[in-house]
């Protein structure tokens, strides 16, 4: 019998790909979420910034993986680090490999004693041959990607939570394709902290840096100072959190409508 429930002290959520007006939990009482990249498949910096968004809206500690080290030669490890650094400044990057072992001591101290981690990362970046490798042991199915695009089935398909011998606990978690930000307008601009402080210097506090008059934003992007890709990438993701906001209102007053008219 369930007594009490007691609340979540942290919460990963998406917006949920079938109900564009609801969230969708992941996880919860996180402590770190890994974000998992292989190396054998492009690096996609919008992918990685809302892998970080969801994971800093959570309130839980954001570290990159890049797994499948193996694959790479010292100089396209150093150049993927670097491009990771430059989309994720401050947040740690752990180079690892199941086959050499090469980060997984890192892994395991991120966790030990007590400490709850998830993973979030595309099907086939090596999530759970990653997990069977912190285990010992091999719980989790694996199976082989594409060779064309190094895409890979959704061998998990169920949220496993997992005991590591050394202490602490590792959700293992299905492919994410769709990454739909939720209530997250603080963490995005964390993630683009840099597009945050240079905005302080715009002409209107409600600069969409887009054809404004003395926006600094665009200025600095004209520059070569900001990357007018990053720019472009973070406007797209806070037009959808303003989208799902004025929908979730939307949906409210409709339902408040309904609900007058019943009792009437």
């Amino acid at each position: 019998m369930i007594e009490t429930v007691l609340p979540r002290r942290t919460e990963l959520v998406r917006r949920d790909p079938g109900e564009r007006e609801t969230q969708q939990p992941l996880s919860a009482n996180v402590d770190v979420v890994f974000l998992v990249h292989g190396f054998d498949r492009p690096f996609r910096a919008g992918k990685l910034e809302r892998f970080l968004v969801l994971a800093w809206n959570a309130g839980a500690t954001p570290v990159v993986v890049l797994t499948k080290a193996d694959l790479a030669d010292d100089e396209l490890t150093a150049e993927l680090v670097a491009v990771v650094e430059a989309v994720a400044p401050g947040v740690e990057v752990v180079v690892s490999s199941t086959e050499s072992g090469v980060g997984l001591d890192r892994i395991v101290s991120l966790l030990s004693p007590h400490r709850t981690g998830t993973m979030l990362g595309e099907s086939g970046a090596g999530k759970s041959s990653l997990v069977n490798a912190l285990l010992g042991t091999e719980v989790q199915d694996t199976a082989e990607v594409r060779r064309g695009d190094a895409k890979g089935r959704h061998t998990t398909i169920t949220r496993d939570l997992l005991v590591l011998p050394e202490g602490g606990v590792l959700i293992d978690t299905p492919g994410i394709r769709a990454v739909g930000l939720w209530d997250a307008q603080d963490a995005l601009d964390k993630v683009f902290s840099d597009i945050l402080e240079v905005s302080e210097g715009c002409k209107f506090r409600d600069c969409a840096h887009d054809v404004e008059p003395g926006c600094a934003v665009r200025d600095a992007m004209e520059e070569g100072k900001i990357d007018y890709r990053r720019l472009d990438r973070f406007r797209t993701m806070a037009a959808e959190l303003a989208e799902s906001e004025q929908r979730v209102v939307e949906r409210s007053r409709t339902s408040g409508n309904r609900s007058r008219k019943r009792r009437r």
